[in-house]
């Protein structure tokens, strides 16, 4: 990746959390680690990580409440671990915030990939600025902008803009965009995709519900163009 990431690990098990956090290390990321949320919250305020890699199940508050005050104060990456791959944990793991999940127990093989995954996002594109009605892209500088003012989007959130805004009017399926943002392989897991539209409809268009950029295709996937 070219430098050291720094990952900020929240994990209130402690075999689990040295465990990962020795992996991590062995994979070349500088890790700090935290016990429970609040602690993690504060981290990150210090420390300012270059990801976060957060746990479900925390004493206090769960990890849930912990990715949404950590999306309050800046947009830092964020993959969420879940010791199971209910629909609950991980369609509210990604509503609170997340940029993607793995289930434990994770490989630490895995969980790395994920990571340079994650952070291959905020990697800009020589291309010039593009406007589409009250909304201007700025490619090279990773910058949206609606009505003059900068839109804050998370890495994942950018990075799905930037791919369906590639071709304007072009239907991309979910699998497509699955694989085009997440670089996932596995077919079916559609919710990582519906989330993060609902996440960037909120940021970017006036009536999230009358989406007037991004446009559902039923039985398909999503189009971009606006209206």
């Amino acid at each position: 990746m070219g430098r050291v990431v720094m990952v900020l690990l929240v994990e209130d098990d402690p075999a689990v959390r040295e465990g990962l956090q020795l992996a991590l290390r062995r994979q070349g990321h500088d890790v700090h680690a935290a016990g429970t949320g609040e602690e993690g919250v504060e981290q990150l305020r210090s420390r300012r990580p270059d990801i976060v890699v957060l746990d479900i199940m925390l004493p206090g508050i769960d990890g849930f409440e912990t990715c949404r005050r950590m999306r309050a104060l800046v947009e830092v990456p964020i993959i969420m671990l879940t010791a199971r791959g209910d629909d609950f944990d991980v369609v509210a793991g990604l509503e609170a915030g997340a940029d993607d999940y793995v289930v434990k127990p994770v490989e630490p093989r895995v969980l790395d990939a994920r990571i340079r995954a994650v952070l291959r996002r905020t990697v800009s594109e020589p291309s010039s600025s593009e406007r589409f009605g009250d909304l201007v892209i700025d490619r090279a500088g990773l910058e949206v902008t609606k009505n003059e003012t900068k839109v804050g989007l998370t890495p994942t959130e950018l990075k799905l803009l930037l791919e369906l805004s590639r071709t304007p009017g072009r239907v991309l399926s979910r699998q497509q965009i699955l694989e085009a943002v997440w670089e996932h392989d596995y077919l079916g897991d559609s919710r990582l995709v519906d989330a993060c539209v609902q996440r960037l409809r909120a940021k970017i268009e006036d009536v999230p519900g009358e989406p007037k950029y991004v446009h559902t295709v039923r039985g398909f996937g999503y189009r971009f163009g606006p209206k």
